[in-house]
Order: C-alpha cells, then sequence, then structure tokens
C-alpha cells in the first residue's frame, strides 16, 4: 500500500498549493495564470527543493522526504499544526502507528461505563470507526444500531448512507465535514490497512457528496463541538461531544455526547429512555 501512501501525499500537496496566492508568500502575482494559487516552481523555489524533485513527488513517485523539507513545504505553503502533523504521517517521518488489532466487542467494564452515562448517548468505535458498543441512550437518541447490518455500522458510512440517520442533523453539512476531517487525520495513520483503503475507495464510487469533502484533504478539527440534531420524536436537542482514547486500547475511542447545559436535552433524553 506505499503507493497510496504516496497519492495521498502528492493530492495534498498539490491541494494546499492551490490554496495560496502569490502574495501570500510575498511573490507577484504575474499575467497569464492558468492555476490557481502557487505554481509547481514557485512551491519549490520556497522550499528549496528542485522543480524537478518537487514534481516527483506531487506525482506520487516514491521518494524519501526528510523532516528537514517537510519543514519547508510546511513554511512554503502556511500549514497549520493540524496539516503539518498529517504531512509528517504521510512522508513517513513520525513512525506510523502499526495496523491495529481490530475487535468486535468491548469488556464488561466497558459496558458497564457505558450503561452509567444514562442520559448521555455514548458509544466506543474501533480504529475503522466501526461502532462496537453503546448505551440504550444513543439507541434511542442516534440509531438502533442492533438493527443496522454489522458491516454498516460505522459512523462515516452512516452519515453518508444511512437516510434516517443522515436527516438527524440540523447542519448535516458542517456536522460531516468534520466527520470527514477526523477520519482523514485517522486514515493517515492506518494508511497501511487495506481495509481502509477499500472503505474509502467504495465510499467515494457510492457518494458523491463524500467524494466531494474527502477530495478537500482538510484535516483541521475543531476543539469545541456541538450536535445539533432534530429528532423525530422529541425535536431539537443539543449535545456537547467528546471524544476519549481507552487507556488499555489505543486503538479504541469512547464517544460521549453530553446534554448541552441550559436546553432540555436531558429532559428530552430521559423522555425516549422512558417510552
Amino acid at each position: 500500500m506505499e503507493e497510496q501512501r504516496y497519492e495521498e501525499l502528492g493530492d495534498f500537496l498539490k491541494i494546499k498549493r492551490n490554496e495560496i496566492s502569490p502574495s501570500q508568500v510575498g511573490l507577484p502575482e504575474g499575467l497569464r495564470r492558468r492555476t490557481p494559487g502557487l505554481r509547481r516552481e514557485e512551491v519549490a523555489y520556497l522550499s528549496g527543493v528542485s522543480l524537478t524533485w518537487y514534481t516527483w513527488l506531487e506525482q506520487g513517485r516514491p521518494i524519501n522526504v526528510s523532516a528537514e523539507v517537510i519543514e519547508s513545504l510546511s513554511r512554503a505553503l502556511m500549514l497549520d499544526k493540524q496539516e503539518r502533523v498529517h504531512l509528517y504521517t504521510l512522508a513517513k517521518q513520525v513512525p506510523p502507528s502499526a495496523i491495529p488489532l481490530y475487535q468486535s466487542t468491548v469488556n464488561t467494564s466497558l459496558q458497564h461505563v457505558l450503561d452509567n452515562l444514562i442520559l448521555s448517548p455514548s458509544y466506543i468505535m474501533d480504529a475503522r470507526w466501526n461502532v462496537i458498543a453503546w448505551n440504550k441512550a444513543a439507541s434511542v437518541v442516534f440509531a438502533d444500531f442492533n438493527k443496522i447490518q454489522v458491516t454498516q455500522r460505522n459512523i462515516v458510512w452512516m452519515m453518508f448512507n444511512n437516510f434516517d440517520y443522515k436527516n438527524l442533523f440540523i447542519d448535516w453539512e458542517s456536522t460531516s465535514q468534520g466527520i470527514i476531517s477526523r477520519f482523514r487525520s485517522n486514515y493517515a495513520k492506518y494508511i497501511d490497512d487495506p481495509w481502509i483503503v477499500n472503505f474509502v475507495h467504495d465510499l467515494e464510487s457510492r457518494n458523491e457528496e463524500f467524494n466531494l469533502f474527502w477530495s478537500k484533504h482538510n484535516v483541521q478539527i475543531k476543539s469545541e463541538i456541538h450536535k445539533k440534531i432534530n429528532h423525530p420524536i422529541v425535536g431539537t436537542m443539543t449535545f456537547e461531544f467528546n471524544s476519549f482514547d481507552i487507556s488499555d486500547s489505543s486503538n479504541l475511542k469512547l464517544i460521549v455526547n453530553t446534554p448541552l447545559s441550559k436546553t432540555d436535552t436531558n429532559v428530552k433524553v430521559k423522555s425516549l429512555l422512558d417510552k
């Protein structure tokens, strides 16, 4: 899967190059500019590398990239912290995480944690974003995961291909793009996993919206996230979203959606649980 890594690296550089105007980096705009953003030769000049070498890099050729060059490219392309980390990961300068061993269930202790988050819809997902455990609140607010096929019990998949789940979100476009940004960062870590690569290709072929958002290579992640949904039974609900690594298994994440204070969301969750 090394070819996929180099292709991803080249696509990311092209996207970021096209987002910067010459004036932002102190270069003249010039005439007859046929491409948006910077030209390849301008990025090469700003980074202190040869045009041929940089062109090969964007073309996805198997080139070793040093940490020094990554830093130069990051400055030339005005990458923020998250984008810089993403570039390092793609260039294998930050040692990539080993492909994790995936599991389909959690132990009794973790399920107990979920069940005691009574009014907070919560679930646990693996590194592929498959939901492998959940509490009752998650079932009554977001989806009855027991009724969803195991192969489709994936947060990214549901956001784009499960109509009932997708239709919950009042600002679906913003929410889905946020999910894509977080998943893109995860994808860079596990790009050697054939399952994840095939999963992305499948989504690209099935869903135009996913294809559009994925092509933007956005890895900027908001630190504070509110989920606002329109539940078919109780109406508007707003949650604070938080994600936690599970200490004894770094490949699992606990997702907790806490009813936003000063709203009636907690009352509505309770009413759904009592039905």
